[in-house]
């Protein structure tokens, strides 16, 4: 999943700055009392005619109540989570992010190769085309994809209060060049940096910048490469010095939902059972899935159909191939 990455739609920005927010894809979750109740509840009320045969109702109409009926353990989460917002103060409420100073692309060798949109400052449309790997696909998707992991998981060790994301964008652009490769996200549709650094409420493809990291912080960190004429795209979240409660039990549920989803991916499943069976466990914690964000097929393509939709969705009859590839909900816990 990437700054664009692991999914795209050009939708509406999340946020306009993460500290600066770039538009484009992904899905993460979000709490929301509103979400967490509409999950449990059916339609609050229906009305019919008094049904008493030779009678006339004095009242007109009659109300019924239909409800959904939820398990105990489902209830108890839903209360918890509603007292937990209930009982939050203002002193408890971290600031919302502001944007910090941009500083200029850095510069990538001649020698190495590059995606068609280097340079150009050009948007790719989604190409509609699946992506289908050959063996030898596979293995420069192996190698692109272990070359971003390397990437990230030393991404990760840079985490901590006062850490700048622009600096955390200096040492990845640094090992992915020194690698060989080229940062994907840099260029893609006027992107000015090399990585992606989405911080607290900023769902993805965020901008580094010069705002320092504070304490109690999460930050997801998205990372891509382009290899070998081949793209390997991934991202995770990780956490800053002291963090919340509520903050580590969004992260985790939302790992679940990861795993939940990679769980559904087999030769012959329907695409639209992956954003089913994350929205399930959303659901069950109070949590829902931000809709605007998809996964995408990835390749020689940065982005490509098949879109993945992360949410409960009509769409998506198309069944998965055994031997394509797609990014596709990227939050991960630390």
């Amino acid at each position: 999943m990437a700054f664009f990455l692991t999914s795209i739609s050009h939708a509406v920005p999340a946020l306009q700055f993460s500290t600066t927010c770039f538009h484009g894809e992904l899905s993460s979750l979000s709490s929301s009392s509103s979400s967490s109740s509409s999950s449990f509840m059916g339609p609050r009320l229906a009305s019919f005619p008094s049904t008493f045969p030779g009678k006339s109702s004095s009242f007109g109409k009659g109300l019924v109540v239909y409800s959904k009926r939820i398990s105990g353990l489902e209830e108890a989460i839903r209360i918890r989570r509603e007292r937990e917002l209930r009982t939050s103060t203002a002193s408890q409420r971290r600031p919302p992010l502001r944007r910090g100073k941009v500083s200029q692309q850095l510069p990538v060798p001649d020698h190495i190769p590059k995606p068609p949109y280097a340079g150009t400052k050009i948007l790719p449309e989604i190409s509609k085309e699946y992506q289908i790997h050959d063996a030898e696909g596979i293995l420069k998707m192996r190698a692109a994809c272990e070359l971003a992991a390397q990437v990230l998981d030393h991404a990760g060790t840079l985490v901590r209060p006062s850490v700048t994301t622009n600096e955390i964008d200096k040492v990845v652009h640094q090992m992915i060049v020194d690698a060989g490769a080229y940062p994907s996200p840099l260029g893609y549709g006027g992107f000015p940096k090399s990585v992606c650094t989405s911080v607290n409420e900023c769902m993805c493809h965020g901008i580094p910048d010069s705002r320092q990291l504070q304490d109690g912080d999460i930050i997801n960190i998205d990372v891509t490469v382009y290899l070998n004429g081949y793209h390997g795209d991934t991202s995770k979240t990780f956490f800053c010095g002291n963090v919340s409660d509520a903050m580590k039990r969004l992260v985790k549920v939302t790992e679940e939902c990861l795993h939940k989803g990679i769980a559904v991916c087999k030769d012959g499943a329907l695409y639209r059972k992956i954003g089913k069976r994350i929205s399930e466990h959303a659901e069950k914690f109070g949590y829902g899935v931000v809709d605007r964000f998809v996964g995408h097929g990835v390749g020689n393509v940065f982005h490509s159909e098949p879109l993945i939709f992360h949410h409960r969705c009509l769409n998506g009859n198309s069944k998965l191939r055994a031997i394509s590839a797609f990014a596709y909900f990227k939050y991960r816990k630390q």
